[in-house]
C-alpha cells in the first residue's frame, strides 16, 4: 500500500484563510513592516512545509530566519497551533532555542540539511525564505534554534 506524499499546499487548507491573514499582520506588524501579502501567505506555505516536515522526521529541523518569524506568530496562537500540529500528525511541535554560543557554518549546514529534508519530503522550498549557503551567516536568532524530534 502506497500512501500519498501531502505537499504544503494541500496541508495550507488547515489554516483558515483568517488565521493566515492574522499570522502575516503579526509578522508586519512585529518584524517585517514592508511584507507585502503575497509574500507573506509564501511565508505561511514555507512555514507549513517547515513544520510538516519536522513532523515526519527525527532529526533536528532548523528555521530559516524568516521561517521563524512566522513560526513565532503561529506559536502566539496556541490553540490553533497545537491543533496544526495534531492534525499533520505530529501532538506538538516545540520551539526549542539554543543560545549556546553561534557558529556561521554550523548555522549554514543545520540550514542545508532542513532544505534538502523539506524538498526530500516532497514540499517546495522558496528561495526568498530559505537563502543558500553563504546568503545568511545563521539559521535565525538563535543558530541551534530547531523544532523537537518526533516522539516514537
Amino acid at each position: 500500500m502506497t500512501t500519498a506524499r501531502r505537499g504544503s499546499s494541500d496541508l495550507l487548507h488547515l489554516i483558515s484563510p483568517e488565521l493566515r491573514a492574522d499570522l502575516i499582520a503579526v509578522v508586519r506588524d512585529d518584524y517585517w513592516s514592508d511584507l507585502s501579502d503575497e509574500l507573506g501567505e509564501r511565508g505561511v506555505g514555507q512555514l507549513v512545509a517547515f513544520l510538516a516536515t519536522a513532523a515526519k522526521t527525527s532529526g533536528r529541523m532548523t528555521p530559516s530566519l524568516r521561517v521563524d518569524l512566522f513560526w513565532h506568530a503561529f506559536l502566539l496562537h496556541s490553540k490553533p497551533y497545537a491543533e496544526f500540529c495534531a492534525s499533520i500528525g505530529a501532538g506538538f511541535i516545540h520551539h526549542v532555542p539554543d543560545r549556546n554560543g553561534h557558529d556561521p557554518r554550523a548555522g549554514r549546514a543545520a540550514m542545508a540539511r532542513t532544505r534538502d529534508t523539506i524538498r526530500a519530503a516532497g514540499h517546495a522550498v522558496d528561495p526568498e525564505f530559505w537563502p543558500g549557503d553563504g546568503a545568511a551567516d545563521c539559521s535565525q536568532s538563535y543558530a541551534g534554534c530547531s523544532d523537537s524530534p518526533v516522539n516514537t
